[in-house]
Order: C-alpha cells, then structure tokens, then sequence
C-alpha cells in the first residue's frame, strides 16, 4: 500500500508565476490535483468562475469561514480575501492524489499551523528585478496597485526561510518538473 499523498503549499511573493508554473504542472502532471480558491476579488480577463476561482461577495466569504468551510483564509494586498475550501482538498487526498494550494504567505502560515504535515514550497524569482520586470509586464494592475504589490513581495521575500523549500523560477518548465517531482507527481508522457 502506498502512502497517502501529503498536502504541498505553493506560495511565493506577488508576480513571481505561480499561476504560469502551476498551469504547466496542470498541463503535464494531470495525476496533481489543484484546489480553486474562493475570492473576493473581481475577475480578471479570461478568468472562469470555478474554474480559476469562485468569486464570492464578502458576505458569502464571511459566511463560509463562519461555517468551518475555510482550510485556510486571508486579506491579501490589504484588499480582498482568498480562501481554500476545506472538502475538495480532503476528497483530493482521501483519492490518493497529489494536492498543491497556490495560495499566499498567510495561507502558508495557517496551513503550517493547521496541518503541519504539509510540505511547504516557496517559488522565488531569479532576482528583484525580474520580479519588478514581471509584476509591471503584465500590464493587469495600475501603477498605484503595482506599488502596493511591490512592497507586499519585500514582505513575502523575507518569508522563504519559513517554507520546507525553495523553488527559482528561472524557467517555467524548470521550475514546474522540479515541484512535480517533490510532490511525487507522474508526467502525463511517463
């Protein structure tokens, strides 16, 4: 009998790739199961409801935290709340399946607390500037939204000695085949 698969928190400063890695692991690893998390923020062009995340007003995240319904839940960027809900992820794992929450430094946080079991991933970027160059790129936050990101990322960049281990995303492929094999993962070509 195989071990049941641990729980693997991906986390990492704001415009590092986290979604861009993650889409590849998707893409590559189908056995690695993703939670999509609940938000209080609007969507993004090309965002779907359920599929990227749930998009919920702050009375219905309210309501669900209240309920118990929250693996992990937080104010990001001083703005807008994101949560894990709890009941995918545990059908996930009970399935024998890998799981990976791409969630933020206070999710990573709670899960350590919660769940100290959980292996803890933090995707760095090759350097500040790459960050910045990255952040600024992507063109979807004004520049007075791209600031506050910023100084939330030094923040976050102070953290990495609280994750289990680093990850440089210097290339997405790189980066993703790397998290695959510390979650176990089985390529969808092997």
């Amino acid at each position: 009998m195989t071990a049941q698969p641990r729980l693997t928190v991906l986390a990492g400063p704001t415009a590092v790739g986290k979604g861009t890695v993650c889409q590849y692991i998707r893409e590559h690893y189908p056995n690695v199961w993703f939670s999509v998390s609940a938000t209080t923020r609007d969507p993004r062009p090309g965002e779907e409801e359920g599929v990227h995340y749930y998009f919920v007003s702050h009375e219905e995240f309210d309501q669900m935290i209240a309920d118990g319904q929250m693996l992990e839940y937080a104010v990001v960027h001083g703005k807008n709340k994101y949560g894990t809900p709890r009941a995918k992820v545990q059908e996930a794992l009970d399935a024998g399946r890998p799981v990976i929450l791409e969630i933020d430094l206070q999710g990573a946080r709670q899960i350590r607390e919660s769940m100290p079991e959980a292996q803890l991933i933090f995707l760095a970027p090759p350097s500040w500037d790459e960050l910045v160059s990255r952040l600024v790129g992507r063109g979807t936050e004004s520049e007075q939204e791209q600031q506050r990101r910023l100084e939330t990322a030094k923040i976050e960049l102070e953290a990495e000695s609280e994750f289990d281990v680093t990850v440089i995303n210097d290339s997405v492929e790189r980066a993703a085949q790397e998290i695959a094999h510390i979650v176990g993962a089985e390529s969808a070509e092997a």
